[in-house]
């Protein structure tokens, strides 16, 4: 397996006191290089005839990389490393989200109006009929985003406390990409009736729910009650959200290869509550020849009984010619690979075994599955979770649009009509003329995604009768 790039994620600022002689700031870079550092941004903080001060960014591959490299630079004869900050962990200060009023409060006039005694008159409306609190307080734009900490970012249960900061950034993709006012909340319980208790309590105050990092059986369960037990949206992103993507990146990465969903066979590894939902999703769609491994194999019916309620009805609906072993035996024959596993896991030897002119959805962040230079040689298509490949399949691309859309239709749900009606919107994003093999997906920066997505899933609202705005 190739060796991971130097991230962004990674990326620290040193400063540095340099004795000023000639070439000195050249060997910094040529020892960092030789760290196989990636070096960014230079700045000139002070200077004198003895000494330059300068403050050197540089991308790692991890905390360890970092570390290393600094130690390197230590070493140069003539450089003091005056301090060094992990610029990640400097954009996390304080937390990263706040909420900020609308209205300034300057005046008496003002203040009466927003609050006492003018706000009595709205409490009063909104206490005779319910409804109008949509539009005379913050629910109509407003989201939850709701985890327990018990499947983050691969990381895993890491507990309430550490998917904060995960939750927080979600909420800024809402605020940034669909301008929707989110609400991190991480729940101290992992029990189920009490995530389902503590979410229906809480909604009165939103317009729509969505389930972040919640570990699979459960969040089937969960989100499959508060559904039904809810007038408003709820979603669980790692479902939905990603397969939703993945449906918009398969489509458009078949009519490159001019096939249908019908014609090819599929390998997904990954059981998980992702790799559940993609299943579902491209059966919609019309694929008919899907193969699930997780870390046991191939899911198939001789596994039974020994599978939990998702994989049982993996093992029902999907490998219908029967087939066991391993992901090496999976892959024969297939046309596409979808991996929301683990690094590594996918490899060349597997890859060759695949139909021509395959495709290669890596989604395992940040190792996918198989790495993009491994998978060159022989794939026609490769798909990643990352930002620094072509085709990042990002939910991001999803959920902002997906949430915009069921707010302004008011709908009750969210329902698959809605999803594949996001889908179809994503993947029009690039024309016939645009679409080649490295952007069969658009960039999650294309203001005109979100705007799309929102048209086609409110649309898709009122056709199916779930809005409540017409």
């Amino acid at each position: 397996m190739s060796e991971v790039k130097p991230s962004v994620s990674y990326s620290f600022t040193v400063r540095l006191r340099i004795a000023n002689r000639f070439g000195m700031f050249a060997k910094i870079l040529s020892t960092v290089a030789q760290c196989e550092g990636d070096p960014g941004a230079v700045d000139v903080v002070s200077a004198d005839e003895a000494y330059k001060v300068r403050d050197l960014t540089i991308s790692a591959r991890d905390d360890a990389h970092a570390q290393e490299i600094v130690e390197a630079i230590r070493r140069i004869k003539g450089v003091t490393v005056v301090n060094f900050s992990d610029r990640v962990f400097l954009m996390h200060l304080g937390g990263k989200i706040q909420i900020q009023n609308k209205i300034p409060l300057t005046t008496r006039d003002a203040l009466s109006m927003a609050y006492t005694p003018g706000v009595a008159r709205v409490c009063m409306a909104i206490h005779e009929d319910k409804r109008k609190a949509d539009t005379l307080t913050i629910k109509h734009n407003s989201v939850a985003v709701v985890s327990d900490g018990t499947a983050v970012l691969g990381l895993g249960d890491i507990g309430p406390e550490a998917a904060m900061p995960v939750m927080e950034g979600k909420a800024m993709l809402f605020k940034e990409f669909a301008n929707i006012d989110a609400y991190p909340i991480c729940l101290r319980t992992k029990d189920t009736e009490e995530i389902i208790k503590t979410v229906k309590l809480i909604s009165t105050g939103f317009g729509g729910i969505n389930l972040e990092d919640i570990s699979a059986p459960r969040c089937f369960e969960i989100e499959t009650r508060l559904k039904a037990e809810l007038d408003i949206p709820v979603f669980h992103d790692d479902q939905h959200g990603t397969a939703v993507v993945v449906l918009a990146a398969a489509i458009n990465a078949l009519k490159l290869v001019k096939k249908k969903f019908s014609d090819i066979k599929i390998l997904i590894v990954g059981g998980g509550a992702a790799g559940v939902a993609i299943t579902k999703m491209l059966q919609a769609a019309g694929a008919r020849n899907i193969v699930v491994c997780d870390r046991k194999g191939i899911v198939c019916k001789q596994r039974l009984p020994d599978l939990d309620v998702s994989k049982t009805w993996l093992a029902n609906h999907t490998n219908p010619h029967n087939l066991t072993g391993s992901i090496m035996d999976g892959a024969k024959g297939a046309h596409m690979f979808i991996g929301v596993s683990g690094p590594g896991v996918f490899t060349v030897k597997a890859l060759k075994k695949m139909a021509k002119n395959p495709i290669v959805f890596a989604l395992a962040n940040p190792t996918p599955e198989i790495m993009p230079e491994d998978a060159a040689k022989y794939a026609r298509i490769i798909a990643t979770g990352r930002s620094d490949y072509p085709n990042q399949i990002n939910n991001c691309l999803g959920f902002p649009g997906i949430f915009r859309g069921a707010l302004d239709a008011r709908a009750t749900t969210i329902n698959e009509q809605m999803k594949f009606a996001a889908a179809k919107a994503i993947a029009g994003c690039i024309s016939t003329e645009e679409l080649s093999e490295e952007y069969i997906v658009p960039s999650v920066f294309n203001r005109q995604v979100t705007r799309r997505v929102a048209q086609a899933v409110a649309a898709a609202a009122r056709r199916t009768g779930v809005s409540r705005r017409h």
